[in-house]
This record gives structure tokens, sequence and C-alpha cells, in this order.
């Protein structure tokens, strides 16, 4: 999801307006804050999104999706350590979703790395 913000040019946005480039005026701020949000929300299912519906900004959001979705568990990081060891290409599957599995295991243990 963190690329679909980042495709519209609005990751800073994630981090509050303060994080904004001073030379930016209030306006391209706002319409950049509202930018990410929409972003964000577009991405997610229903379940998710009530589970967000509370949050008044765009760094909430963002902070409660990290902590609902991002474990940074030392069993965790093992689990997605042994997927990425144990990974292997199976003839019966499409490339492409192989590829995607793969790129999904990396940018996990990327997220629980920083």
């Amino acid at each position: 999801m963190e690329a679909v913000v980042i495709h519209q040019r609005a990751e800073k946005a994630l981090k509050g307006e303060g994080a904004l480039p001073v030379t930016m005026s209030q306006a391209e701020k706002t319409e950049m804050v509202d930018k990410a949000r929409s972003a964000i929300v577009l991405c997610l299912r229903d379940k998710v999104l009530r589970d967000i519906e509370k949050e008044p900004t765009t760094t909430s959001i963002w902070s409660k999706l990290e902590s609902l979705y991002i474990t940074k568990s030392l069993a965790h990081r093992q689990f997605l350590k042994q997927q990425l060891y144990s990974f292997k290409m199976v003839e019966s599957k499409i490339i492409m979703e192989k590829l995607t599995e793969f790129n999904k295991i990396l940018g996990d243990l990327k997220n629980i790395a920083s």
C-alpha cells in the first residue's frame, strides 16, 4: 500500500503536515495529505476501513495500520526468514505469481527491519 501512496507522491504526508517542506503553501500541504488519505482508503477492504474509521489524521491511520498488520516480533521475523529460505519455484504455478509471492516476503522482511 505504501507503494500506492508513493506513486501518488504523497509519502511525506504519512509523517504529518509538519514533515512537509516549508516551501509548500498550506493549500498544497492539505492537498497532499488528502491525496495520501485517499490513496490509503481506496486500498482497504471494508473490515479494515471499520478498524480505522475513527482515526482523525493520515498519520494516525498509517500508525494504526502498522500496529494492526506489521508484527515486528522475533517470532514473526523468524517465520518470514523461514518462508524466504524455503521458497521454491513450483512448475504448476505461473512465474509471475511466484515472483509476486517472493517479492511480498522480501517486502515484509524489509518492513520488519525498519
